[in-house]
């Protein structure tokens, strides 16, 4: 992991902009980090254009909602982020796309976006366009579904961190992340490995063969942690380890929109969606 110097924090004026701001802070504290405020504006359906005189007053219209989303985006956080290296940027057209193409264009380190679920169900729900990022943005992503419910005074801090891996080919790049944020922040890290069944006549081999896989990749990623090994569903053994071990961070791989998914990438929505501390796919 380099250091963190351009930090994309997409914005839709909610309060879950609020909590997500609240770590890109942390983060640009510590890494010096230059913070861009991005928002985009989705133009009016096009189909409304055929009707009669409809083409002038929907361009109006447009014109008036970007014109209110800049002065918006001017005074948004304006007092939380005084100090900071602050861009502002407005875009126009899909929120997820705009994300996207500004990081790969920009050289983007890191996007922190919220997920967007709501209300008792939102451990079920992953926001449209956090997905949508998260499946195609080729940086890695800070996000969660808690971001918005740590009161502002309540200060950040990464004391605690749980890395998941699959032992496939994003292994190494995610224990890379957690150890090189473990020594970032001087936390703790703790490496969780879901096995599929231990009630097999090669159980005890097969511990012992992923013991040494995880070794070897840690040896790799200059890690040093303590390795879980605990049975069952993915993303479940996961996020009821990040709870019981009190993590402040998750570290998954999340794979790329160009690559293959292994097992625990196809677990990456549930976890994101499920855990109770911030998650940071890579």
């Amino acid at each position: 992991m380099k250091s963190l110097s351009k930090i994309l924090l997409p914005v839709d004026f909610s309060e879950r902009s609020l909590g997500a701001a609240r770590y890109a802070k942390f983060l640009a504290d510590h890494f010096r980090s230059e913070i861009t405020l991005l928002h985009s504006v989705t133009p009016l359906p096009y189909e409304f254009g055929a009707l009669e005189g409809g083409g002038a007053m929907l361009s109006e219209i447009y014109s008036d909602r970007a014109e209110q989303a800049e002065a918006q985006l001017q005074r948004f956080l304006c007092a939380e982020l005084a100090g900071y290296n602050v861009k502002r940027v407005l875009l126009e057209g899909d929120a997820a796309e705009r994300i996207v193409d500004y990081a790969h264009e920009q050289k983007v380190d890191l996007i922190v976006m919220p997920t967007h679920g709501y209300g008792t169900f939102r451990r079920f729900i992953l926001g449209s366009n956090t997905a949508k990022v998260l499946h195609d943005a080729e940086c890695p992503v800070w996000t969660g579904v808690h971001l918005q419910d740590v009161p502002q005074d309540f200060p950040v801090a990464i004391k605690s961190i749980l890395c998941a891996i699959d032992l496939g080919p994003q292994t190494c790049r995610t224990l890379t992340w957690a150890a090189a944020l473990q020594r970032e922040f001087n936390a703790s890290l703790k490496v969780i490995h879901a096995l599929a069944c231990r009630d097999n006549p090669d159980a005890v081999a097969v511990e012992r063969s992923i013991r040494e896989d995880v070794a070897r990749f840690e040896k790799s990623a200059g890690a040093q942690a303590e390795l879980l090994l605990e049975t069952g569903d993915a993303s479940t053994v996961v996020c009821d380890t990040a709870d019981r071990v009190c993590a402040d961070l998750l570290v998954i791989g999340r794979g790329s929109a160009a690559g293959g998914f292994g097992r625990l990438r196809t677990h990456a929505y549930a976890m994101i969606r499920q855990s109770p501390c911030p998650v940071v796919s890579v």
